[in-house]
């Protein structure tokens, strides 16, 4: 079993989208999600603004990083995720949105929600019916519940259930 990150996830989904929204202009762009490399670890650094280390994700070898950007455009990165396959669902480790998507200045909406339905979408595609855990900050418990429609089980341990990873998946990846 993978070993769960000390971090309980304390992203805000700000807005749920189809993509990623510009906040200035309005704009929706459609988004790719890639597996996360070591020569991208140069430009996630704490020194350029990242909250966590994900150099040490990316050397956990139960652990699988992904990067999300926006289409034709995979050099900027503007979501990053952790995930574990945990034989019978996703866990997920770590999420955190571009230094440049955070606060009330942030360029692009959508970015969090868009990496909770690539996990869900992971799940599917791997016979897991969507299921995804997680554990949350206390104080956000409520929030995931309304926003993704996730479910407490306990302590601070959420589930993302089949109906509910269904939503996001079609929401994000209507194709």
């Amino acid at each position: 079993m993978a070993k769960q990150t000390k971090f309980p996830l304390g992203i805000e989904i700000d807005k749920l989208t189809n993509s990623i929204v510009n906040t200035i202009s309005g704009d929706s762009f459609p988004t790719d999600v890639h597996p996360f490399s070591k020569a991208d670890l140069k430009n996630v650094t704490l020194k350029n603004g990242w909250l966590f280390k994900w150099s040490n994700e990316f050397k956990q070898s139960d652990r699988q990083v992904f990067k999300l950007s926006i289409q034709n455009n995979p050099t900027i990165i503007q979501g990053l995720l952790s995930i574990s396959d945990l034989k019978d669902h996703f866990y997920l480790n770590l999420i955190e949105s571009a230094p440049f998507n955070l606060g009330k200045n942030k360029l692009y909406e959508g970015v969090p929600g868009n990496l909770f339905a690539f996990t869900c979408k992971t799940s599917w595609k791997k016979g897991y019916q969507g299921f995804v855990s997680f554990t949350s900050k206390s104080k956000l418990v409520d929030h995931y519940e309304k926003t993704l429609g996730a479910t407490h089980v306990g302590g601070n341990k959420m589930i993302i259930f089949p109906q509910q990873a269904l939503k996001l998946i079609k929401r994000y990846f209507p194709k």
